[in-house]
């Protein structure tokens, strides 16, 4: 919010007296009408004796329509430095010209249809035309050019443009507040053109009416002007306050799938597939909008929590910054969310205490900071902010040197779960392989990752590496076929299955086609980039909204690794797990991943208290066995944290030292931790 002034030029004037009225009430620029047909017009001479009566701060402006160069030179020649507006059918390119020829700032004014029935004008294409235009005169079509003393449909201009705007075109004392209103947060800046307005006849104007102009103009800058919208901090950079609505990412996705929303600059929301929403808000809006989040940390005096529809909750900006501060400082976990899909089991449902009336819980995103979100308490009240805030603000502190070094401002690991208990197959996957990834999609890590074994039933299996032996040529014909409507895809026949049990853990590095099977809850690490998943079979079955899932076989051809085959994968991807520690009541395993992956995985299992410190990169942890810990600092550098069965929290680079034991109903169990940090 911001008071901006709002400019006042007066045009057509003829006589001296009304010069100084103009002047005495508060004009910055004299309009001098040099169109021959207008009944204000007046030569340029005479343009010039008035213009010597103007004080150094207040601008002439000289109205042309159509005139050739030379007569704008023969003009300025009697009016030196004088602003030109062109007010007919002149191009872009002569205006700039001409203008940049003789060194002076140009206006250009547009004409636009006064009718309801006229189309709305695209005063975002006329501004990237004449972008070099001092301002954008908004003027009525009337027959002729201009001076028809009346207003166009104000309606037809809602877009926000980067031009400065000067609005004309039928305005009186009695109207100007309303076009003031309408008109001032649409651009950098705005002035007001009056003429007829403030006449006795044509080219006699009346002190009175402009004084009463000029006292309605200032009426209209007292109170508080409200620039709201994308962006509204680069339309006024230094407001006298600035509130920054927020929402985490998870919750813009469910109101894209009600079409509750638009991207970026569009009204879209009601897009039949709102994936296509989602995407462009992954590749375009969140990689804008983030990018301006971070230059405004410290200066936004409110952050207004906009998580829960019809909730909205304000907070002061320090104190949000002082919440983050705190986070990096200790242990924590972020919101989780979870969803249903196609392939969904029923293991949350009763472990996580969810909606027993939901069809199922597919994943549990435990662990995604770009997309949770991260609760704050200031007294009794909780304020919800995207988690991905604290990687902005603190990415040293959070994530450590060598970390922030490699991945800049991304959280690079992601702890997720994927329930099949009492579901399905996942769909047959693969994930590109970094140069794939970098060369197709622009990123610079690819998606490799491991599934772990949280719980298993009597069936339950992986589809991991392909079998000894495999005709690549075959298998992808096949796959082709049976996306194109033919024989269902005979997975067994190409792709290793592995049974699986309780703790298992098999490493998926990119390029290796791989797919959970049923009666399995799996926590999965994984590298950040997770949209790039190229399905190739999804077992004939449809999604949630009762339509295919994509299928990318094209793109899966192109990274499948095809000598990850059965004897290959047993000796480098499935229980990779050796015993690199021991303790007083512990053991420390390794437990992949890959060496082709940068995560590397250690479990705890313990009776007594482990030791644990970041050494100056991020850990994440999930509780695999047991049902409580607590998470302690040596030097109590932070509270107590307390840690149930399946949870997963962070732990800050910043924090060093800390300790994990059974606490509660977890003592006297054998407990066990799934640790993920990126190596060094």
């Amino acid at each position: 919010m911001m008071n901006l002034s709002t400019s006042i030029k007066i045009c057509g004037l003829t006589r001296e007296q009304d010069i100084d009225a103009a002047v005495e009430h508060g004009a910055s620029a004299i309009g001098f009408v040099l169109y021959p047909k207008s009944p204000r017009f007046i030569s340029p001479q005479r343009a010039g004796e008035l213009a010597r009566r103007l004080p150094a701060f207040v601008s002439p402006v000289l109205l042309f329509v159509n005139a050739s160069a030379q007569t704008i030179a023969q003009s300025l020649d009697h009016v030196p430095g004088a602003c030109l507006q062109f007010h007919g059918d002149e191009s872009a390119e002569f205006c700039s010209e001409t203008a940049q020829r003789f060194n002076s700032r140009w206006i250009r004014a547009v004409r636009i249809e006064g009718g309801d029935q006229s189309t709305p004008f695209d005063l975002v294409k006329y501004a990237l035309e004449y972008k070099s235009a001092q301002a954008l005169l908004l003027d009525a079509h009337v027959q002729g050019y201009g001076g028809g003393g009346k207003p166009f449909n104000w309606s037809h201009i809602t877009q926000n443009v980067n031009a400065h705007l000067v609005l004309s075109g039928g305005l009186t004392p009695a109207n100007v507040g309303s076009g003031i209103a309408h008109f001032k947060s649409l651009g950098l800046s705005l002035g007001v053109d009056v003429s007829s307005g403030v006449e006795q006849d044509k080219g006699i104007k009346d002190p009175e009416k402009i004084k009463a102009f000029q006292e309605q103009v200032e009426r209209d800058e007292e109170g508080v002007t409200l620039i709201y919208g994308y962006g509204a901090s680069i339309l006024c950079p230094k407001p006298d306050l600035l509130v920054y609505a927020d929402m985490a990412r998870w919750e813009i996705q469910l109101r894209m799938r009600k079409h509750l929303v638009d991207n970026l600059g569009v009204k879209n929301r009601d897009t039949a597939d709102w994936m296509l929403l989602y995407k462009q808000g992954f590749f375009v809006d969140w990689r804008v909008c983030d990018r301006l989040k971070k230059t405004l940390f410290d200066r936004i005096d409110f952050l207004l929590n906009t998580n829960k529809i019809g909730e909205p909750k304000l907070v002061e900006g320090k104190a949000i910054l002082e919440g983050m501060n705190l986070a990096i400082n200790r242990p924590f976990s972020v919101v989780p969310f979870f969803d249903p899909g196609p392939w969904g089991g029923q293991w949350m449902k009763e472990v996580c205490n969810l909606d027993p009336s939901a069809p199922n819980y597919a994943w549990c995103f435990n662990c995604v900071p770009e997309e949770n979100s991260l609760l704050l308490k200031f007294g009794e009240d909780v304020i919800e902010i995207p988690s991905i805030n604290l990687v902005f603000r603190h990415p040293r502190e959070l994530m450590g040197d060598p970390v922030h070094g490699r991945f800049g401002d991304e959280f690079p690991i992601r702890f997720d779960f994927l329930d099949t208990m009492e579901g399905g197959h996942l769909s047959l996957q693969v994930h590109p392989l970094t140069e794939y990834i970098q060369e197709n999609f622009g990123m610079h890590y690819t998606q490799d990752e491991s599934y772990y074994m949280m719980e298993t039933g009597d069936d339950a299996i992986v589809y991991l590496g392909l079998k000894e032996g495999v005709d690549p040529e075959v298998m992808m014909t096949e796959l082709e076929e049976a996306q194109a409507g033919g024989k269902s895809f005979d997975a067994e026949k190409h792709v290793q299955i592995w049974p699986m049990k309780k703790h298992d853990h098999v490493l998926i590095p990119a390029g290796t086609i791989h797919c959970s099977g049923k009666s399995s809850m799996v926590l999965e690490i994984s590298a950040t980039p997770y949209i790039f998943t190229f399905k190739l079979w999804d077992w004939g079955r449809l999604g949630m909204d009762g339509k295919p899932r994509p299928i990318n076989i094209e793109h899966g051809k192109k990274v499948i690794q095809w000598d990850r085959t059965t004897q290959w994968t047993k000796e480098n991807l499935v229980n990779h797990i050796q015993v690199v520690a021991k303790g007083d009541g512990w053991i420390e395993e390794s437990t992949g991943l890959h060496e082709r992956e940068f995560i590397e995985t250690r479990r705890h299992w313990f009776t007594k208290k482990v030791d644990h410190h970041t050494h100056g990169g991020v850990h994440v942890i999930c509780l695999v066995e047991g049902d409580e810990v607590i998470v302690e600092s040596p030097a109590n550098a932070f509270e107590p944290f307390v840690v149930h069965y399946a949870e997963v929290f962070i732990v800050p680079a910043r924090v060093g030292a800390y300790t994990i034991r059974p606490f509660g109903p977890g003592e006297g169990q054998k407990c066990g931790t799934l640790k993920g940090y990126v190596r060094g």
